[in-house]
Order: structure tokens, then C-alpha cells, then sequence
């Protein structure tokens, strides 16, 4: 075999200048993640949040509460959430993009193998050829770097609101098997202060055919009993709802999510603790996926200041040539290396408009991430001052109920005794009963509460979660 031809580097483009340049170019900046992360925690503990609930560790907290039928609706809103799937085939999504970024640091080209035949008056009526060619992108400036630290960034971002979805899907199930059993709770007691009132309508009605009592108490007792028939399609509805939100949170259809009835878990022992009150909110997926957006942007922002500066790459080919025959034989061997260097001077003015655009984007995605650290802390001093406030209700609404339940008995004897009338009766079952009412609300509502707490300091519990789903 001979050689064809052998093409000589650019003259004056030799190894030392392409190192200078190099060196005049400097690094791809990067944002400090570890180190925003620790301005963020030192935020936090100069605000000194929730340093009361520091205690057990919040790790699987919904299991506190002692519910199998709960247990298995986390499980199965984590397995078949379909916003959950989509989330995480996005995930992959962006893996597989900054795997193809990465590979950007080598060297791109193909094989070709091609065979000709002819029957054209020519020198040659066939001939075949196999080469291999290659373009290496040097990144000796290091706007392949940003890229990759961008496209990094991006799918960091993306793992973030994997975990934003985990907490939300977790925490309305809790919040939906909650009210659920709220709701059912409430039915049980409209059924009972129906069935009393049935019982009193009854005893009226035979009062009234004797003449001892008036039409008066009865028709009043017949409003009531209206009033809490009228409650009954209500809750019916609430009960269905929360249904239904289940059954998308776990990803099925409400006919096939059944639920038995467990009230006992609305008066279940169940405390909001944290082990590192600080970092449950540091560690926050929403300000974790502010930080990695300012990141990709900060990273796009390099990387279009680098598109300022020379693309210098290097091509190379080498092959064999047949001239003569289609089957590769009595080949000639060629080859060819070829740096080139690109400057797009004339482009400058879209390129610096570029440029700007790009840093005023990095400006904005770090004001976002300041708004997002703020907007964390300030819901979760609102999700303490949620829990003291329903806390301090429900205490003052379960007083109300037991007074209101002495109340009634107490009225109830005096009625059996002659002592008052049957409206005054009537009136103390109509205070019992709206107290009662208010207790199991507020019993609903606190529970809710401490949810809604899990929910707020949630960076401990969602990494573990999201762990534990990899």
C-alpha cells in the first residue's frame, strides 16, 4: 500500500501558542453549592426556628400515628402516583441529556465503507473506500465545562422536584385519610342526633294528641331535625371527595379504594417532633432546586461569555482508497490531521446580546432562589403559629363540648322532673350538639395541623424517602 497524501499542520499553529491561549482564558465558573447551603442553614439558625420541637426523629412520621390502612396508602402512593412516574422518567430524561453532554469532551466521528460501480466512460469504473473520521472539540476554554455544569445542574433540579412531588403526594394522602375518617366521625354524630330527635319527635307527637303539650315544641324539634338531615348529602360528598383524591394520589378508581372506618386515629397520641428542626428546613427540596436553577443559569451565563472567545478544534481522517476494484483490494492508504481555528468576530453584537440576556437570567434565577429561602422560612413559622393556634382550639372547643354535655344532662333530669319546659331541652341538645360538632372540627383541624408541619419541614424525611425509591 502507498500512501496518498499527507496534509502538514497550520504553519505558526503549534502546541505552545494553544496553551497560551488556554491560559489567558481561565476557568468555567461554578456556584458554591456547599457553601450556599451553608449560608442558608446559618440563616435558619440565626432565625431560630421550631428549636422546641427538636426531639425524636421525623424519619417515616405518618407511621406514628399507628394506621395499617395508612401505611399501605404512603406505599401505594409512592409506587403508582402517575405525576410521581412522570416526575421520575423526566429524572431519567435529564441523565441520559447530561450523559450526552458529558460526551461531548470526546472526540465525534463515524465509520464509512462504500463501494462504487460504473458504467460511465471514466478512468476507473469502480472503486471502494473505508475511512474513519474524527472532530475533537477542544475545550480549552471551558464553555464544554459550563455546559456540563449547566446540564448538571438541570438534573439536580429535576431530582429536587422529584422529592417536592414525594412530599406533596405523601403528605395530602395523610391529609386525605385524615379527613376521611373526620368526616365519617361527624356522620356518626349527625346519625345519633337524628335518632334522638326521631325519639323526641315521637314523644311530641303523642304529648301533643294528649293536650299536654303544644304544636310549638314540636315544630321547633321538626326544624332541628331537618337542619341535620340537611347535613348528611354534605358529608356524603366530603367523604367522596377525599375518596377520590386518594384514589389519584395512589392511582386508581374511587370504587376501588375502600377504606374501613378507624376514628381512633383522630384522638391517636401524635406529637411533631424533629431531630434537626434547622436542617428540615435547609435541606428543603423547593430551595435545594432554587440553588441548582441559579446554578444551570449562572453556567449558561459562562457559557455564553466563552462563546466570545476562539473554538479551536481538531479534525483527523484516515482511510484506504481502491481505485480499481469494489472489494477493498489494491488499496492506497490516506490520512489527514487539520487544527482549525473559529472565531465568530463579525457575530460579536448578537453574541454580547446573548451574553447579557444570559446574565441578567442568572440575576433573576438568584433573586428567585432568595424569594424561594424567605417564602420556606416564613411558611414554616406560619405552619408553628398553625400548629400553637389549632392546638389552643381544640383544647377550648373539647372544654365547650363538656360543658355543654353537663349542660344537657343536667337539663335532661330537670325536664324528667318537671322543673322546665321542653323548648329549654331542646335548646341545651341544640348547644351540645354544635359543640360536639366544633370538637370533632378541631380535633380534624389539629391533626391537619401537625401535617401540615411534617409537611413544611420536610428536608430530613423527603431525602429518606427518596432514597429509600432509587
Amino acid at each position: 500500500m502507498t500512501k496518498l497524501r499527507k496534509m502538514r499542520p497550520v504553519k505558526g499553529f503549534t502546541v505552545s501558542a494553544i496553551l497560551a491561549v488556554a491560559f489567558l482564558s481561565g476557568c468555567a465558573n461554578k456556584i458554591d453549592i456547599a457553601d450556599e447551603q451553608s449560608q442558608v442553614s446559618k440563616l435558619i439558625t440565626k432565625a431560630n426556628i421550631a428549636s422546641e420541637l427538636s426531639g425524636e426523629n421525623e424519619i417515616n412520621w405518618w407511621q406514628k400515628l399507628d394506621s395499617t390502612q395508612l401505611n399501605q396508602l404512603v406505599v401505594d402512593s409512592l409506587a403508582n402516583n402517575y405525576d410521581l412516574k412522570t416526575s421520575q422518567l423526566t429524572l431519567k430524561s435529564a441523565l441520559a441529556r447530561l450523559g450526552e453532554q458529558k460526551a461531548q469532551y470526546l472526540p465525534q466521528g463515524g465509520v464509512a465503507i462504500g463501494a462504487t460501480r460504473s458504467d460511465v466512460v471514466s478512468t476507473f469504473d469502480r472503486q471502494s473506500s473505508a475511512s474513519l473520521a474524527l472532530d475533537w472539540q477542544l475545550d480549552l476554554f471551558g464553555r464544554i465545562t459550563a455546559l456540563v455544569d449547566a446540564a448538571n445542574a438541570s438534573t439536580m433540579s429535576q431530582a429536587e422536584q422529584v422529592r417536592l412531588l414525594q412530599i406533596e403526594v405523601v403528605s395530602s394522602v395523610v391529609k386525605g385519610f385524615v379527613s376521611y375518617q373526620g368526616n365519617v366521625e361527624k356522620q356518626n354524630i349527625i346519625a345519633l342526633q337524628i335518632d334522638a330527635l326521631t325519639q323526641g319527635i315521637d314523644v311530641l307527637q303523642a304529648r301533643v294528641d294528649e293536650g299536654v303539650a303544644n304544636e310549638l315544641d314540636l315544630n321547633r324539634t321538626m326544624a332541628q331535625l331537618r337542619q341535620q338531615q340537611a347535613l348528611i348529602p354534605a358529608i356524603q360528598y366530603a367523604k367522596y371527595r377525599d375518596l377520590s383524591t386518594l384514589a389519584v394520589l395512589t392511582g386508581r378508581l374511587v370504587q376501588d379504594v375502600v377504606l374501613a372506618d378507624e376514628q381512633a386515629i383522630l384522638t391517636h397520641e401524635f406529637n411533631v417532633t424533629l431531630s434537626e428542626p434547622n436542617n428540615a428546613i435547609a435541606l428543603r427540596p423547593d430551595i435545594s432546586r432554587a440553588l441548582y436553577d441559579f446554578s444551570q443559569a449562572n453556567s449558561l451565563s459562562v457559557s455564553a461569555s466563552k462563546a466570545l472567545l476562539p473554538d479551536i478544534s481538531l479534525s483527523a481522517f484516515s482511510g484506504i482508497l481502491s481505485i480499481d476494484s469494489t472489494g477493498l483490494s489494491n488499496t492506497q492508504q490516506q490520512w489527514q490531521i487539520a487544527p482549525t481555528l473559529q472565531w465568530s468576530i463579525l457575530s460579536y453584537p448578537a453574541l454580547l446580546a446573548q451574553r447579557d440576556a444570559q446574565q441578567f437570567l442568572s440575576e433573576a434565577a438568584y433573586s428567585d432562589y432568595q424569594q424561594v429561602v424567605l417564602k420556606a422560612l416564613s411558611e414554616s413559622e406560619l405552619a408553628l403559629q398553625l400548629l400553637v393556634n389549632q392546638d389552643q382550639q381544640k383544647r377550648f372547643a373539647d372544654q365547650r363540648y363538656s360543658f355543654a354535655n353537663k349542660a344537657f344532662l343536667q337539663a335532661n333530669a330537670m325536664y324528667e322532673e318537671g322543673q322546665i319546659p321542653y323548648l329549654e331541652l331542646l335548646d341545651a341538645r341544640q348547644d351540645v350538639l354544635i359543640a360536639q360538632e366544633n370538637a370533632v372540627d378541631l380535633t380534624i383541624s389539629a391533626l391537619l395541623a401537625k401535617v401540615n408541619a411534617y409537611q413544611s419541614f420536610n428536608g430530613q424525611w423527603s431525602y429518606a424517602i427518596s432514597n429509600n425509591n432509587m
